[in-house]
């Protein structure tokens, strides 16, 4: 059993999806656990609410990811309420169709802001809060794209893909502060965000995917916490692929 007893976590777009499910099974851990949210307040008070119910102590910060500010403002927040940082997981992301000889210049900076420059705005501010604890675990969310390509979406690819490069080169400069840096790659995953290609594409897309069925948003967080998790003190720059067998490479 993983237990993560009084551990502070603060997850990005944790209001649905993935972020959803990481942040209610690390509640279970015994976690605390802050979720970033965008727009919907709702959805994000839900999540709390099932936080809640555990008996652990949740919060919801509202924010774009993409603003250095608003980050800023969470991880101010996080730190207010729960005194340090102990997990980081950098989930929020968007995925939008765009041929490459159609995409425009706001479609590309918008995902590239959101996915990319996102997590680069949560790490920079949280890693000094592990430093000074001297310890502390950083998950990225990738994506098989990021490994494979993805066509009609190399923005979001890039960006992934981006996020592998992040991982690996923080792992190595991380490490002798007590920081673990990680990062889990999704394949096909039923959430809001691939919806819509999971009805149209059902067919093409279940072909590529050795287990004939998309993951759901509770399989990628049981990856999340495993890599949060004391089973793992020996994992450190790696890529660990969630997606039923679609992707075999690390």
């Amino acid at each position: 059993m993983i237990h993560l007893d009084g551990k502070k976590v603060l997850i990005t777009g944790g209001s649905r999806g993935i972020g959803r499910a990481a942040a209610i099974l690390f509640a279970r851990a015994g976690a605390d656990v802050a979720i970033n949210y965008h727009r919907n307040r709702e959805k994000a008070q839900e999540v709390i609410q099932e936080i809640e119910k555990l008996g652990r102590m949740g919060i919801a910060v509202q924010g774009n990811v993409a603003s250095f500010e608003d980050a800023k403002r969470n991880v101010d927040e996080v730190v207010k309420a729960f005194g340090r940082i102990d997990v980081l997981v950098n989930n929020a992301g968007i995925w939008e169709y765009a041929a490459i000889h159609e995409m425009a210049p706001e479609e590309w900076k918008k995902t590239i802001d959101i996915n990319l420059t996102g997590v680069y705005n949560f790490t920079r501010l949280v890693v000094p809060i592990m430093m000074k604890q001297k310890s502390g675990r950083i998950i990225h969310i990738s994506s098989t794209a990021g490994q494979r390509g993805e066509a009609f979406h190399s923005h979001y690819a890039a960006t992934k893909g981006a996020i592998i490069a992040f991982t690996k080169s923080l792992a190595p400069e991380l490490v002798d502060h007590g920081i673990l840096v990680n990062c889990v790659a999704p394949g096909w995953v039923n959430t809001d965000m691939s919806a819509e290609a999971l009805v149209k594409e059902r067919e093409t897309i279940l072909r590529t995917i050795p287990m004939k069925r998309a993951g759901e948003p509770e399989e990628i967080a049981g990856a999340i916490l495993f890599i949060a998790s004391d089973l793992s003190t020996y994992i450190c720059g790696e890529i660990i692929n969630v997606n039923g067998g679609s992707v075999l490479c690390g």
